[in-house]
């Protein structure tokens, strides 16, 4: 299936590894150039020689924290000075403390506010006008089956994604007359660092090991394992595509059957 994508330029966010870079590597299988951002310059530097090595296209990496705007706008700067324009743009950032809430306090709510709601505000402030303008573009933020089916100990996790979750259906509607398309994708339980990190937070609380914690999460799941990064990926690639364009206002889960709901 050809997706349309050969010659677009992707925005995406968190790309150095985990579910950020599986889809990078899936949009630039597919012929599209890349702007990847992540906070570790030296683990980016490596994501953009692979994926370009592999792929033959184009790959822009660019330290920088999504939760600072100054940086979401220095991003967005050089994917123009280099490329002329963003097409598509894929929110993305690493999760934020686990906890209840108890023992999260007024800084931990604000930083994982410009986290994870204010970075999705202003990625997208910054590269709209000029979809609309063309008339067409994709916006795909990554949030989490937490947004469906709030998961225990992920206060801050299940109440900013699902805020984001009400800014992109909403933002989904206004946009929808330019050819601009706005989804969401959740991840479930993944192979991924992050998990890897709430496997142990979760052993430290319960007195349990990482595996036990692991294991619990898989019986959970109808298909019994995780997830692989570039299952995840697929779906996403599909989204920002140009088969996808009648699909907006979506929110998408990848979770092997986790969430019991029937919508």
């Amino acid at each position: 299936m050809d997706l349309g994508l050969t010659g677009k330029v992707a925005l995406v966010a968190a790309a150095s590894k985990g579910l950020g870079r599986a889809v990078a590597e899936e949009l630039a299988a597919e012929g599209a150039s890349l702007v990847l951002c992540a906070r570790g310059e030296e683990v980016l530097r490596a994501t953009c020689a692979a994926i370009s090595a592999a792929t033959g296209v184009p790959v822009l990496g660019i330290a920088a924290d999504v939760a600072n705007p100054a940086d979401v706008a220095r991003v967005v700067q050089a994917a123009t000075e280099r490329f002329g324009r963003v097409d598509i743009l894929v929110t993305n950032a690493g999760g934020p403390p686990a906890g209840t809430f108890d023992t999260l306090g007024a800084e931990q709510w604000d930083a994982a506010t410009r986290l994870l709601l204010s970075s999705v505000v202003e990625l997208t402030r910054a590269v709209l006008p000029s979809m609309k303008e063309r008339g067409w573009g994709r916006i795909l933020n990554v949030t989490s089956i937490s947004v469906k089916q709030p998961v225990a100990n992920l206060m801050l996790s299940n109440s900013l994604r699902a805020a984001v979750t009400g800014m992109a259906r909403t933002l989904a509607t206004e946009v929808a007359p330019f050819g601009v398309t706005v989804n969401n994708i959740l991840p479930g339980y993944t192979r991924t660092e992050r998990v890897v990190g709430l496997a142990e937070a979760t052993a430290a609380k319960e007195g349990i090991s990482a595996d036990a914690a692991t294991a619990r999460w898989e019986a959970e799941i109808p298909m019994r394992r995780l997830g692989e990064p570039r299952e995840f990926a697929a779906l996403a690639a599909f989204l920002c595509s140009e088969r996808a364009s009648y699909i907006t206002g979506t929110s998408v889960p990848v979770d092997g059957g986790w969430i019991r709901s029937l919508l």
